[in-house]
């Protein structure tokens, strides 16, 4: 079982001064303790209520995070969990995405989704068009992405988006690409398209044990109705551990072997207490080797 690791809130005590030296000490820590991937939130409010008190609090843009990240790490793979479709033209997320992988020496995912925070949108004046809509803009950016991964240059046309001539220079180092994750458990749309484009799955375990359990199997009757191989695909799930708070070493090791006997093979967690550093220590002695032959 790989373990990743999300970063979803930047409020550090010592305020914004700090936030670039306490990035560094998670990211490296993070790295040496053996965390397999590293993620950030594609959000420009906090999640009220969950990962922060108020919409206000502070957030960072993902992409350029990420490119910090690149440069303080040499193993971990790195993503947006996940990128929102709404915010960015499908042509220059993919610039950012082959640059991501270029600079961090092909670790980049491409974690992509219909984007659901309505609100933030709403207050940044950025368009927040039907769920409809919004779907058919991540089935163009998964299209577009494919056209142009297989090829040094695309002439594109999607439903929402066009790029008559867009090139693939410099080409991302992953093979064949880097890969593509599709977040949500959506059984029509989303997962259909996990399996349709897909390299990689994302369910959060918010839904529950029997739900995430559901997802996966619904995901594996698309594979079988477009004969693809429901092997082939990453699965990865989101949640939330709190060291300092009621999780313990043993019930987080059995939540993950829980998991992979679901057939998931990378758990991602957010860590409230990240930035004390002692969770990541308590990974790396006690978690990530318990749990590295599930």
């Amino acid at each position: 079982m790989h373990i990743g690791l999300q970063i979803p809130s930047f409020k550090y005590p010592g305020g914004t001064a700090v936030i670039r030296p306490k990035l560094k000490e998670i990211v490296t820590t993070a790295e040496e303790s053996g965390f397999y991937s590293l993620w950030v939130m594609d959000h420009y409010y906090q999640i009220k209520g969950m990962f922060g008190e108020t919409y206000t609090d502070p957030m960072m843009e993902s992409y350029t995070t990420l490119g910090y990240f690149a440069g303080l790490t040499e193993k971990a793979y790195l993503g947006v969990l996940v990128t929102g479709v709404i915010y960015r033209h499908p042509s220059v997320l993919m610039k950012m995405v082959n640059t991501l992988d270029i600079l961090s020496g092909g670790r980049a995912y491409l974690g992509i989704g219909a984007a659901w925070y309505e609100e933030e949108a709403k207050g940044y004046g950025i368009p927040y068009p039907s769920t409809a809509e919004r779907f058919e803009q991540l089935e163009d950016n998964l299209q577009l992405a494919q056209a142009l991964w297989d090829s040094d240059e695309a002439s594109f046309a999607g439903k929402h988006f066009s790029a008559p001539a867009i090139t693939n220079n410099p080409r991302p180092l992953s093979t064949p690409h880097p890969r593509i994750m599709i977040g949500g458990t959506g059984p029509t749309k989303t997962l259909r398209m996990v399996a349709q484009y897909a390299d990689a799955c994302n369910i959060g375990d918010w839904v529950g044990t029997a739900n995430m359990q559901k997802a996966l199997d619904t995901l594996k009757e698309h594979c079988e109705s477009m004969g693809r191989d429901y092997d082939t695909i990453e699965k990865t799930c989101l949640g939330t551990v709190h060291l300092s708070g009621n999780d313990t070493v043993d019930s987080i090791i059995s939540r993950i072997k829980e998991l992979s006997e679901m057939g998931f093979t990378h758990a991602i967690f957010n860590m409230p207490d990240v930035y004390k550093i002692t969770p990541l220590e308590t990974f790396a002695k006690e978690i990530i080797p318990a749990v590295a032959d599930l």
